[in-house]
C-alpha cells in the first residue's frame, strides 16, 4: 500500500512540476506574474470532469460543500496544490525508521 501512495505521490509531484513550468514560461512572456488557479486549469483540461466532479460533490455531500471547494479550492495557483498533494501522499506512504535505529544497546 505505501507503493501506490508513493506513486501517487510521484505523479502528483509531476502535475506540479509542469504546471509550475507552465506559469514559470507564462510569467517570462508576459514580463510579469502569471499563476494559474486551479479552477481556469481543470476547466481547460477536461470540463466534463469538473461537471461531473461537482455534480458528485453537490449530490454526496451537499451543495455546501461544493461551495466551499469553489471558494477555497478551485482559486489557488494548480502547482501548489499539487505540491501540497504529493507531501500529503508522500508522508502517509513514509516508511519510519525503526525506534531502536542501528545503533541500539
Amino acid at each position: 500500500m505505501r507503493f501506490v501512495f508513493r506513486l501517487l505521490s510521484l505523479v502528483a509531484l509531476c502535475i506540479a512540476v509542469v504546471a509550475g513550468v507552465l506559469d514559470s514560461i507564462a510569467s517570462v512572456s508576459a514580463s510579469e506574474v502569471v499563476v494559474t488557479p486551479l479552477g481556469i486549469a481543470w476547466l481547460e483540461l477536461s470540463p466534463d470532469t469538473l461537471n461531473v466532479v461537482s455534480d458528485t460533490v453537490q449530490r454526496d455531500w451537499g451543495p455546501k460543500a461544493w461551495g466551499f471547494a469553489i471558494r477555497w479550492l478551485l482559486p489557488l495557483p494548480a502547482f501548489s496544490v499539487f505540491l501540497a498533494l504529493s507531501l500529503v501522499l508522500w508522508m502517509i506512504g513514509y516508511k519510519r525508521r525503526p525506534a531502536a535505529g542501528r545503533f541500539a544497546a
